[in-house]
């Protein structure tokens, strides 16, 4: 419809469209809110058994979190112990009967420096596989060693329990990082579809508040229209003001509400600048 058109339209003409319009909505509104709430009860129960697949989907995403960081403690406080424990073996003339290469092995360094990684770096699931599958293969020439110096010198049986005990502990570690990344893999679809359907009984609601508030506000807007079809559009009292005014005002020559909000928004600019 063309501004030329709107314009032409009557007072009387608005109101008995709004009249009927709101009749209709009286009518149709009951059948709007029952739909809704059917899709609200069906919904329900969808969106709890999302949310608790979700928590539970979390649930041993933490308890493997908490197996990894127990053990990766123990491992970091044994490596600790076992790098102490051989410095002061090689001090003291432990190491004279073992093989020479023994100062030179890095076996140790490498896992401090693969911990140091794993414990302050910000890196992606690729790069700590990357990392977990180098220190598996630490761990594994870590054993070979271990049983050729127990065999060479017995005097490091003590020594060398340790090293087990800080390799198992890095295993273990190991073993539940991986499954904690596999349950982040698995909660992630989960959460997505937790949050689909969350905002999808949010909306439903929302809908359903608002077409409940145009149903009870129905009886009092059919009435308030019927009377202005009965008794004119100007001032009646009790709360019914005069809605020619604005039209009666440009009619006259006056500015139009619009015009009159540009021209006070315009002086307060202006206002504003000179300060």
């Amino acid at each position: 419809m063309e501004v030329d058109e709107l314009l032409a339209i009557g007072p009387e003409q608005l109101a008995q469209a709004l009249l009927v319009r709101r009749e209709v909505l009286k009518q149709e509104l009951p059948n709007v809110i029952r739909n809704l709430e059917a899709e609200e009860e069906s919904l329900e129960p969808r969106v709890k058994r999302a949310v608790e697949s979700h928590r539970k989907a979390n649930g041993m995403v933490a308890k493997y979190k908490e197996e990894r960081n127990l053990s990766q403690s123990k491992a970091t406080k044994l490596l600790r112990d076992v790098k102490d424990s051989r410095d002061s073996l090689i001090k003291t003339g432990g190491m004279v009967n073992l093989d020479p290469n023994w100062k030179k092995e890095k076996l140790l360094d490498e896992l401090e420096e693969i911990e140091d990684k794993i414990q302050t770096s910000a890196l992606d699931h690729r790069s700590e596989r990357k990392l977990l599958d180098r220190r598996k293969k630490l761990l594994g020439e870590n054993e070979k060693w271990l049983k050729s110096r127990r065999d060479a010198n017995p005097e490091m049986s003590r020594f060398i329990d340790s090293r087990r005990d800080m390799v198992s502990s890095y295993r273990k570690a190991d073993g539940a990082h991986s499954k904690m990344l596999e349950a982040v893999s698995k909660a992630q679809p989960l959460h997505d579809k937790k949050v689909l359907l969350t905002a999808e009984l949010r909306e439903i609601r929302r809908q359903m508040d608002r077409a409940r508030e145009l149903f009870e506000q129905s009886d009092a807007a059919i009435e308030h229209w019927q009377k202005r079809m009965e008794s004119g559009f100007g001032e009646l009292g009790g709360g019914f003001r005069d809605l020619m005014a604005a039209s009666n005002r440009v009619s006259s020559g006056g500015r139009s509400s619009f015009a009159r909000s540009r021209k006070t928004g315009s002086a307060q600019v202006r206002e504003g600048e000179e300060e």
